[in-house]
């Protein structure tokens, strides 16, 4: 009988002992280098990470939009996350007995940002200053420009009564631009300027064309205000230039005549 029991005894020590083993060892992980803000859904995460790298009080009203696609080459879905302060910049104005001079330059500054959300390394980056005019939030949108398996950003942003685009690719997780053209200028006065943007099959490399075409700017017939209204653009079929991707400046650049 003794033969019996003592085989099975080693055996249930045995076991024992390796969960023992198991337990110490996950006891060595490092719990405080975890964010425990990782495993929260993505909205609530960027307010928070918002909020505290731009040191905004919980009295601040400020405007916060969260635009989702695949921007680099894995398969984790990223982000960017725009944050307008239009509020801070009249108090900013306000406190320094500046306002009606700050208004009548459409309170020009960085008080419009943007954050990239790596889904891939599900982080937030720091945040990225666009000078421009507060009162227009940064519009953004997606182009297949660098690849077909991802998208490229497009932001959109106002300077006084003009309108800009910034051209982005993701490159080793950070939004690196790439190009800059301006979408018109000149609204609400007697002379103005617009262009329109098509892409077409890259010329050099894999990363296709930025056609920048003519186009008018609709000049509406009632009062509006010039830095906020939102004008129509149509553009013509007439290409003024053509760009193409330089690698080697990692840049989009033209042929000169």
């Amino acid at each position: 009988m003794r033969n019996v029991i003592f085989p099975f005894i080693v055996v249930a020590l045995f076991i024992f002992g390796c969960g023992e083993g198991t337990s110490e060892q996950t006891k060595d992980i490092p719990v405080e280098n975890v964010d425990p803000d990782q495993f929260k859904p993505l909205n609530e995460r960027a307010k928070r990470h918002v909020e505290s790298v731009l040191r905004i009080p919980a009295t601040e009203k400020y405007s916060m939009k969260v635009y989702r696609a695949h921007l680099d080459g894995d398969d984790k879905e990223d982000a960017i996350i725009t944050v307008n302060r239009l509020e801070f910049a009249i108090d900013e104005a306000t406190k320094k007995g500046n306002l009606a001079r700050r208004a009548e330059l459409g309170f020009m500054g960085n008080y419009n940002y943007f954050f990239f959300f790596d889904g891939g390394l599900n982080k937030i980056s720091p945040e990225i200053y666009i000078p421009s005019t507060p009162g227009k939030e940064l519009k953004v949108s997606f182009e297949n420009i660098s690849s077909e398996a991802y998208k490229d950003i497009v932001i959109d942003f106002r300077v006084r009564n003009a309108s800009y685009k910034d051209f982005y690719t993701v490159n080793n997780h950070t939004p690196r631009r790439i190009f800059q053209w301006k979408h018109f200028d000149g609204l609400g006065s007697k002379t103005s300027e617009a262009y329109g943007f098509k892409y077409a099959e890259g010329s050099v490399g894999l990363q296709k064309d930025i056609l920048v075409l003519k186009a008018d700017l609709v000049q509406p017939d009632f009062e509006f205000d010039p830095m906020t209204y939102e004008p129509e653009v149509k553009e013509s079929k007439e290409i003024l230039y053509t760009f193409f991707y330089n690698p080697q400046m990692a840049k989009y650049v033209t042929r000169t005549k």
